[in-house]
């Protein structure tokens, strides 16, 4: 068993649910406080032991490209005023792309997240690999939730996705994985289904955007046909590699942000921005205000 080197971000999204800012602006690239989702993900990655990210885009991402690029002339500008602290912000993102080799590959039509995995197919050939959605932010003290992931399948060898405990009213939402036995965290997955109709969830455990791929999956997305919403489901692919390969569930230790609808990317921003000193205090008093408790002025209150 080859160690885990490669991260898949599938990035090719149209952003439908944050139009019209998306018709321009990749959904990838909206900030969280002041960085954009996507890069949590790939410091997430870096930090697991990735040697090799790979970006599958469509049109309009440009400025994913540019993110992870180096910006000679905004550095030159930078440099002549004399401004070293904005400098040190960009060489942060700099050596992201010094830690790690980006590769970008196009995904032609918006197929459905296990087409925009299988676009990747040729660059992983024989390797279990990461895949990371940027929609789903998570952060934590310990290890992160990709580290956790690679560790169960480097224990187990088997595919491993990332799952957490969700009210049944929202659990429809996502996958939801059937499980035959458990070890503290970890769950050997016997079935799944993808956004099950309300009354009909197998289970409370949501699956959410981690995964280490065993290349049975790509075996399978190989011949897959549409699914749900007429698209190609990596949920279902995965799914069908039960009972020839092991598929188990962890439940990942860390804090989880959905960023993938507006309120929960509005959620996410407040979150993070009142756990970051000095942006704290000057929202507090904001949000005191706002909701009219006692130590903020009335709303529209002069």
């Amino acid at each position: 068993m080859t160690a885990v080197r490669k991260a898949i971000f599938p990035a090719a999204g149209l952003g439908t649910r944050f139009l019209p800012l998306t018709k321009a602006q990749p959904k990838e690239m909206l900030p969280l406080v002041d960085k954009p989702t996507i890069q949590y993900g790939v410091e997430e990655a870096i930090a697991s032991g990735i040697e090799q990210v790979i970006m599958v885009t469509g049109g309009g991402k440009r400025a994913i490209v540019d993110h992870f690029d180096r910006s000679l002339e905004l550095e030159h500008y930078l440099r002549l005023r004399d401004r070293d602290d904005l400098l040190r912000i960009l060489k942060e993102v700099d050596r992201l792309s010094d830690q790690v080799d980006i590769t970008y590959i196009q995904q032609k039509e918006p197929l459905g997240l296990g087409h925009a995995v299988w676009t990747a197919r040729r660059l992983v050939e024989g390797e279990a690999c990461a895949v990371l959605l940027a929609d789903d932010v998570i952060l934590g003290e310990g290890d992160p939730c990709l580290k956790q992931l690679i560790e169960a399948h480097d224990q187990t060898g088997a595919t491993v996705l990332a799952v957490r405990r969700m009210p049944r009213e929202q659990v429809r939402r996502y996958g939801v994985v059937v499980t035959d036995g458990s070890k503290a965290r970890l769950h050997q997955v016997s079935d799944m289904v993808e956004k099950p109709d309300p009354g009909t969830e197998p289970s409370d455990l949501a699956i959410l955007g981690r995964y280490v791929l065993a290349p049975a999956v790509f075996a399978e997305l190989d011949r897959a046909a549409p699914g749900a919403g007429n698209e190609i489901q990596l949920t279902d692919a995965i799914r069908r590699t039960l009972g020839s390969h092991p598929v188990v569930a962890l439940e990942f230790e860390g804090d989880y942000y959905d960023t993938g609808t507006v309120p929960g990317y509005l959620r996410a921003n407040l979150m993070l921005a009142m756990r970051r000193e000095g942006l704290r205090e000057e929202l507090a008093p904001l949000l005191r205000e706002l909701l009219n408790e006692p130590g903020g002025p009335a709303v529209g209150s002069g």
